[in-house]
């Protein structure tokens, strides 16, 4: 079960931008849910109101934020190049700013569901701001005190309460701040058609060049880093078998009984010993890590020529102390 649930994570990480906007998909449906089943219940009381029904507007939307740029890949892996050494590859600017481009316009889409919700249901509003209307503008506070306006104005949102149940004019307030409410929300959201609208159509007037070389090298560094995590764990793995066999050789034929599917005498050393080759020790690995990070190989995979056992083109892994360490491991990584 932990498998497959590893499974689907490791699916909805990847790097397609169709499941990365199936995510955000769920991610509004889910804040419409939690809207609708959220009980709503203003405090009104003068001074928590505002703070009430302004809070459950905007902190919701937040905590969204936050989830849609956690559960993008792409957040981290642009977080990486952003702060990573020049080394021996230059970082180009325009695809920085198109990950950032394309994870702030994910991440922003269950937060502005949420508002415009909001908006169009109208009590939050309502809550927020019932205390701050002018009481002349409405027939049921002529001859009532200061004192009892601003408390009256306060239990506007609680249609229950005994106060508002005497007074005729809370329902002309509410009715009031809805519509306010409900045309901001419209209103927002025609803006944002408008805007997806024009960038959708005037996009082709723009550099179609540098648009398809950012989202290019975008998906690179991405699927990149994911090769690169992938290859150190594969050799992580047969640098521990290497370590255990060599730390149980003793018991080398009773584990093979005990059927830990080890690999027979003469079985598989050749795979282990190309990835292995000059890596023997922590030192050497941890320089080959600090190579990769501060010394980014340049683009260029003209000097792969040697086969893979397979039939497909890879270099081994580099020794460490080698020269030509930054200019061979990426190659590797890219199989």
């Amino acid at each position: 079960m932990m498998d497959r649930f590893r499974m689907i994570f490791q699916y909805f990480q990847s790097n397609s931008e169709s499941v990365m906007n199936g995510i955000c998909g769920l991610l509004a449906l889910a804040s419409v849910k939690m809207y609708t089943c959220f009980d709503f219940s203003c405090p009104c009381l003068p001074r928590y109101n505002m703070a009430y029904g302004l809070g459950i507007m905007f902190i919701p939307p937040i905590i969204l934020f936050l989830c849609g740029l956690i559960l993008n890949r792409q957040s981290l892996v642009m977080l990486d190049e952003w702060r990573r050494p020049q080394g021996h590859r230059k970082k180009d600017l325009a695809v920085i700013r198109y990950m950032c481009s394309s994870i702030v316009q994910r991440a922003m889409v269950a937060p502005v569901v949420w508002i415009i919700v909001t908006l169009l249901d109208g009590k939050c509003l309502i809550c927020a701001f019932s205390g701050s209307m002018d009481p002349e503008k409405f027939v049921g506070f002529a001859n009532v005190t200061p004192v009892q306006v601003e408390q009256l104005l306060a239990k506007v949102p609680c249609k229950d309460d005994e106060l508002m149940r005497n007074n005729t004019s809370h329902k002309a307030v509410s009715r009031y701040l809805r519509c306010w409410s409900q045309a901001l929300g419209w209103s927002i959201l025609l803006i944002l058609i408008i805007a997806a609208f024009l960038a959708r159509w005037l996009r082709p007037c723009f550099n179609q060049a540098s648009l398809l070389q950012a989202r290019h090298w975008s998906n690179y560094i991405d699927i990149e880093q994911k090769i690169f995590e992938e290859t150190c764990c594969e050799h992580s793995r047969l640098f521990a078998h290497k370590c255990i066999l060599h730390f149980f050789e003793s018991m080398r034929q009773e584990i093979k009984l005990h059927n830990f599917n080890l690999p027979r005498e003469g079985e598989g050393d050749e795979g282990e010993e190309d990835l292995l080759q000059g890596i023997t020790d922590q030192d050497q690995v941890n320089k080959l890590l600090e190579t990769w990070y501060y010394d980014k190989p340049p683009l260029d995979v003209s000097q792969a020529t040697q086969r893979h056992p397979l039939g497909r083109e890879r270099s081994p892994l580099p020794r460490a102390d080698s020269p030509r360490t930054h200019s061979k491991f990426p190659q590797h990584t890219n199989v």
